[in-house]
């Protein structure tokens, strides 16, 4: 991620952000600035990421400058921001793994492939979607729906992403399978609960008892999920035991919780981990590997990415969540809308409390 060169701001004296314009050439005609927030060492993120003004160019060849739209801060921000993520770019560095901006103007190279009014998402991982403006190649960039809805589209990448290629890739599931999944009501849980109902896939989802758990479940089951159980309620549950036994389980917890939702797996099942929320290691029970064969994998939306850089195969899942989105199949996850400027807000409310995580912040430019 490149890193603005330029010297703290205060927010009341700060310039004008670069004009609203569409084409290239005014641009050259006229010296724009942009603002972005940025870190120079790993630490808490409310006191190490600041707020800085730099110059921006005008996109020549096969670059675009597009303007945020918006962009989420995502649990791996956080922990990147922090220094405990498993890569850390170099510094100083912009945060912002993902959002969605739309096209002002583009270089002449650029062959008609995208253009001004487009909207795009990052194609590219880790490219610091946290400023007012990008310039970029179109190569690092994914044309999206420029009606759909503007939170829809800048998380749509990393969670329901996610979501889609475990529900895909690791066991071939029919109608009327079963899915079991903890954590369910994260981010990348709710799009499980949407992208499986519409696949006609029963869910069952566990979820950490609250004080709230009520309407928590009420919630879940709202947006499509068969059963929401806590924790303590899973093995004794007889809505989960009137389901066909899970074939894939959908660890993001792990610890006691992951070693729960694998014991509830069909013989062969798989459990895809993700995530390790408890900071606690995966534990397979003895019965379940040797008598059930179960199978454990791990999944790694920066990694499949990397895989499948410009393939059918990640043009397909795009344009498949969006007509999901855009047929009403699939929400983004309950969310506060932050203004740039109050980027303290969002990182201070990003942050779990007590294990958990509220509502998705989104920066709003």
């Amino acid at each position: 991620m490149l890193a603005c060169r330029s010297s703290v701001v205060r927010l009341s004296s700060r310039r004008k952000l670069a004009p609203w314009v569409d084409d290239s050439s005014r641009w050259r005609r006229h010296s724009s600035t942009s603002m972005c927030l940025e870190y120079s060492k790993n630490g808490d993120p409310e006191k190490v990421v600041v707020m800085k003004e730099t110059t921006l160019p005008a996109p020549t060849g096969n670059q675009v400058l597009m303007k945020m739209l918006a962009a989420p801060v995502n649990p791996a921000d956080i922990n990147t921001i922090q220094g405990v993520y498993a890569v850390q770019p170099p510094l100083p560095s912009i945060p912002g793994n993902e959002g969605v901006g739309e096209v002002v103007a583009v270089g002449d190279e650029c062959g008609g492939v995208l253009q001004p009014g487009d909207w795009v998402i990052p194609r590219v991982n880790a490219m610091g979607t946290w400023r007012t403006h990008i310039v970029a190649p179109h190569t690092d960039l994914i044309k999206v729906p420029s009606n759909a809805d503007m939170v829809t589209a800048a998380t749509i990448a990393v969670n329901p992403g996610t979501a889609y290629r475990m529900l895909k890739d690791f066991v071939p599931l029919t109608s009327g399978d079963t899915v079991i999944q903890n954590g369910a009501n994260s981010a990348v849980g709710q799009a499980v609960i949407q992208i499986a109902a519409a696949f006609g896939i029963n869910t069952i989802n566990v979820v950490r008892n609250r004080s709230n758990i009520d309407e928590l479940k009420d919630y879940l089951t709202r947006l499509g999920a068969t059963v929401v159980v806590t924790e303590e309620e899973l093995r004794k549950s007889k809505s989960v035991k009137a389901l066909p036994p899970p074939r894939l389980a959908l660890n993001c917890v792990s610890g006691r919780s992951g070693t729960e939702i694998l014991r509830q797996l069909v013989h062969g099942g798989v459990m895809v981990t993700y995530g390790g929320m408890s900071r606690q290691p995966v534990i397979g029970p003895v019965g379940s590997l040797i008598f059930s064969d179960v199978t454990l994998r791990g999944f790694w939306m920066t990694r499949w990415n990397k895989e499948h850089f410009n393939d059918s195969q990640r043009q397909q899942m795009v344009d498949d969540l969006f007509q999901l989105a855009q047929s009403g199949k699939l929400k983004p996850p309950d969310n506060t809308l932050v203004p740039f400027a109050n980027y303290i807000v969002a990182l201070r409310n990003a942050m779990p409390k007590e294990g958990m995580l509220g509502k998705k912040q989104i920066l709003l430019f």
